[in-house]
């Protein structure tokens, strides 16, 4: 019997996600915009977020939650994460009892400084939950180039029947039991993303972007296991390998973001010409909280958080970088 999967959010991520899961189980997809839905329905196309791109034909859509959520046996949640609480105390009355829940969110919640997951289980207590993440271009995915990705549940009995769900194709999904260690490396890589990108925009250089992301990789390390994550988590697809596709790709909006600051623009202008959301802009703040909460030295986080909130030029951030006392790599800093 096939399964019914609910899954809330029309960015180019969640549709990619649904037209995915449509090809192994019943699939409705809930959008805000009424044209997307409408786009979706009669067209197969979701023409704002993935111009160009059919979707699978088994794909529906609709505007109402209750409509996408009541029936589902799984519940996967593509809401930006400064939007996902909102969106799941909507979704709460119509959720059934003990169904997994998986986040395809990427971000860090302002305020409370939780995951994701975190939220769920504060919202929706009792249900198992998860994450879908990695090195995931959604364009990329939607054309039928090759990705891997990794879906992180305690449960590993259930994170292996999702397996099944989202696997499609040459989209190859591994498992995973480090729920804390996919997650941050998912929201971490972000701001290390900028950090890049700012690099790019000021013509930094190859070797500049390879000392980023390499150095970016042991500062995501250090805070993600003083948060309870595994080490070797933050070496595989939801690390590394999301960090690499995240710092190197034209397709990644947090790169973009950093780019256009490297070229000297400001972040309200970038932000405004956006049609979605770089997760890491937001989450630069949060990361700067918890840098402290856990007493981790992460230093291209603290001047990505300059760029962004204090005022500091590219220029600034990379003399602050500079200044920093090159020790031992096998230690912080």
């Amino acid at each position: 019997m096939a399964l019914n999967v609910g899954l809330l959010g029309g960015g180019s991520w969640g549709t990619t996600v649904a037209s995915l899961t449509a090809r192994n189980a019943n699939t409705t997809i809930w959008a805000r915009n009424e044209e997307t839905v409408e786009e979706i329905n009669q067209y197969r196309k979701n023409s704002k977020y993935l111009p160009g791109a059919l979707l699978n034909r088994n794909l529906k859509a609709s505007h109402s939650i209750e409509e996408t959520v009541k029936n589902a046996d799984l519940l996967v949640m593509g809401i930006p994460s400064q939007n996902f609480r909102q969106v799941l105390e909507t979704a709460k009355p119509f959720v059934r009892p003990w169904i997994p829940i998986v986040s395809l969110s990427k971000g860090l919640e302002m305020g409370t400084k939780k995951r994701m997951t975190e939220v769920i289980e504060e919202i929706l207590p009792g249900h198992p939950v998860g994450v879908l993440t990695g090195p995931n271009l959604a364009k990329e995915i939607h054309n039928g180039q090759a990705a891997a990705a990794v879906v992180a549940m305690v449960d590993e009995v259930i994170a292996k029947k999702l397996q099944s769900v989202f696997n499609s194709g040459l989209f190859r999904v591994y498992t995973n039991n480090d729920v804390v260690g996919c997650e941050l490396g998912g929201a971490l890589k972000n701001i290390m993303a900028i950090a890049t990108g700012m690099g790019d925009g000021a013509n930094a250089g190859d070797n500049t972007r390879a000392a980023l992301i390499t150095r970016g990789l042991s500062e995501l390390t250090r805070l993600g296991t003083a948060m309870g994550g595994r080490r070797r988590t933050f070496a595989g697809l939801a690390g590394m390998g999301d960090l690499v596709a995240t710092c190197s790709s034209a397709k990644s909006r947090n790169r973009h973001v950093g780019f256009q600051l490297g070229k000297g623009k400001k972040l309200e202008e970038i932000i405004e010409e956006m049609s979605e959301v770089a997760e890491g802009v937001k989450t630069a703040k949060v990361v700067m909280e918890l840098a402290q909460d856990y007493d981790v030295h992460m230093p291209i986080s603290e001047e990505v958080y300059k760029v962004l909130y204090e005022g500091n030029t590219v220029e600034d951030a990379f003399r602050g970088l500079l200044k920093i006392e090159s020790g031992s790599e096998a230690e912080p800093g």
